[in-house]
Order: C-alpha cells, then structure tokens, then sequence
C-alpha cells in the first residue's frame, strides 16, 4: 500500500519497518562533513540557502535551528503542543558578502569582509556562532557536539498537524516526506516538530526537510550523512534487522538513546551519550567525578541515560582489563561497512577503474 492523501492519520504514520541512525557523541568531532555532504546534494536550489536539514552544533548552546528546544511542538500525555515558528535568522539566514569590495577594487589591505543578512542588515546570530563554546567553569570546562537531523519519528506531530494530508511515513521503510504538490505552506507541521527540522522555503512557499536520501537507500546506499562521516561515529539500518548495529545497539544493548524522549515522538535517530572527562579539584588533581553534569545529560535523553553510561563504563572497563567486549567492538567498528546494515553499495563507479568508488 503506498501514500493514499485521503487516509486517516494513521493509515499515514503506518510503516512496516523502520529505518534509523544511530550516532556515538563520544566520537563526533565536529568536522561538519555530514552537513556539506548533505548541502551539496539537496539544498543547493533556490529557497533553499538557508536550510541545514543535517547540522552539527556545540552542546551546551543555543542548537539549530536557535533554541529549538524552546520553541514547543511535540506532544505530552498524547496530546499536540503548541510550537512557534522558526524565522530566517534562527536558520542561519543566507550571509552576503562584499566579495567584489574586498577582491576587485584593489582594497584588500583597507576593507575585510562583512556578512550581511539577506535583508542588508548586520547579522547578531549565525549558524554555529556559539561553536565551542560549552558549558562549565575553568578548569572544568566540557561540550560535546550534537549532530541533528529529521528524526523520522515513529508518531511524528507534523503529520498530525498538516491540513492537507501532505506529508506521511512509507510504508517500506517508516522514511518521513513531504508531498510537494499538497503542501500549501501553511506552516503548522513547522510548528508541530520539536526539534524543528522542518524549514520554509520562500521561493516554492513549501515546507522542506531531510528525505532520508531516499533514493540512495532505494539503491542499497547509505544517507549520505552517515556515509560521508570520517569518523565513524555513525550507524544505519532497520530497527528490526538482528544483524545491523542499529539493532544491537538500540533494542539488544539498549545503549542509544532517543533525544528528549518526553516529546513522545518516538524518534528514528539515536545516540550513544558522551562520556564525560574527569574534573579536577582544588588543587588540579584528577577526581572521579565527571565534567559533563550527569542532570544535563538526562535532559537530554531521559532517565535511561544512568543505565547507558553505566553500561558503557563497564564493557570499557573489560577492554582494559584485555577482556572480550562486543558492545566496544560494535561502537570501534573496525570494518566500516559493518555500520550500514547492508546499505553499503558504491555512490559512484569510476570509469575503467575497476574499483568500488568514492564512499
């Protein structure tokens, strides 16, 4: 059965399987390749500059879209909240720069360069202009970095919150899209999301977001996100598939969380939390007790986090001991196709090279 516009909301949140990311925190190192990966594929048109539909931001901070986190959606007790809407700026706005000032009228040693907001205005807020910034005090000082995305929710508010019918989960694979042709931009499916991942673009005055690369996975092809990633920290794969990561890791090892589960989403991505460095006391000396506050974390994933960083603690413990530990075999992941549940085909086969291709 495929996208029926005149079925009932649950007939359009019903999926046979799932797919979902799951994204170890204590290896992503900010590089922001995911987020070029995903720019340089599908927001490059036009309306579109301002969309980060994969971003990476500095936890503790403002996030992205800004303060998301503040900005409602979601549900609670299974009931819709009210949202807000998300502007231009909090998006990262789309920069101007007196490229022709500084590079052409041979003043280069006088003028430098100056954003602009799309508005001609000076910008007080960019994409990332709290990057490192972190949380704590000296010399106590933590951040991790938060790679976000659309989460392909299981019981996603902005399919409830469309007028229109225009946007449902496939069947096949539980991936979240909007129907371009029904979408009349009026924005509530903005509202509803709480995590915000859903932009407006002014030149369609339609509703956008991450499809999940679909037609890469139809291919056999990871997301382009977590294929590009350098540092492994990412694992693809149906949630029902014993012999993905994202299975082990989610239902066997029940180590990846859901971000702010309270939303009652039910969302498709999943992280492993970061393991915090050890703070020193008074006197410079190494304590064991953690930087990141433990409350801070559970804010973030729920009271599960205990049992998960818990968890961790001990199978790191047996790899130092020189005992077997499948969980940290799971998350080194020696063998890089190992972490996309078969979705491993090659994006790209060069001509008369014989070889698998470009990742």
């Amino acid at each position: 059965m495929g996208y029926k516009p005149d079925g009932t909301k649950q007939e359009l949140i019903a999926a046979q399987r799932q797919l979902a990311t799951v994204i170890d925190l204590n290896k992503c190192m900010g590089c922001q390749t995911c987020v070029v990966a995903c720019k340089n594929l599908w927001t490059q048109r036009e309306g579109t500059n301002h969309m980060r539909w994969m971003n990476v931001t500095t936890y503790p901070g403002h996030g992205y879209p800004r303060d998301y986190e503040q900005k409602g959606g979601g549900f609670r007790d299974g009931e819709p909240q009210p949202g807000t809407l998300t502007t231009l700026a909090d998006c990262g706005d789309h920069f101007q720069f007196n490229h022709d000032e500084v590079l052409n009228q041979g003043r280069g040693q006088q003028a430098q360069f100056q954003p602009r907001t799309a508005a001609g205005e000076h910008p007080d807020w960019g994409y990332n202009w709290d990057e490192d910034r972190g949380g704590g005090q000296w010399p106590n000082g933590y951040r991790f970095y938060l790679p976000r995305m659309c989460y392909h929710c299981s019981n996603p508010p902005c399919v409830q919150a469309c007028p229109n019918n225009a946007i449902y989960k496939r069947e096949a694979d539980g991936i979240v899209l909007i129907d371009q042709d029904r979408c009349r931009g009026h924005r509530h499916c903005v509202e509803a999301c709480p995590y915000k991942a859903i932009y407006f673009n002014p030149a369609t005055t339609t509703s956008e977001k991450c499809i999940l690369c679909f037609p890469r996975v139809e291919k056999n092809l990871a997301p382009a996100c977590n294929r590009q990633c350098p540092g492994r920290t990412r694992a693809f794969g149906y949630l029902d598939d014993p012999d993905s990561q994202v299975h082990k890791l989610v239902r066997t090892w029940r180590v990846a969380l859901p971000l702010h589960p309270e939303y009652g989403t039910e969302p498709n991505v999943y992280y492993i939390p970061p393991w915090s460095p050890f703070a020193y006391d008074d006197e410079g000396r190494l304590t064991g007790e953690m930087r990141i506050p433990v409350e801070l974390l559970e804010g973030l994933f729920g009271p599960a986090v205990h049992e998960s960083l818990a968890l961790l603690a001990r199978e790191r413990a047996k790899k130092v001991n020189g005992e077997p530990s499948e969980l940290m075999d799971l998350l080194i992941s020696r063998v890089w196709e190992d972490r996309f549940g078969g979705f491993t085909a090659a994006p790209l086969e060069p001509h008369g090279a014989g070889g698998k291709g470009a990742p």
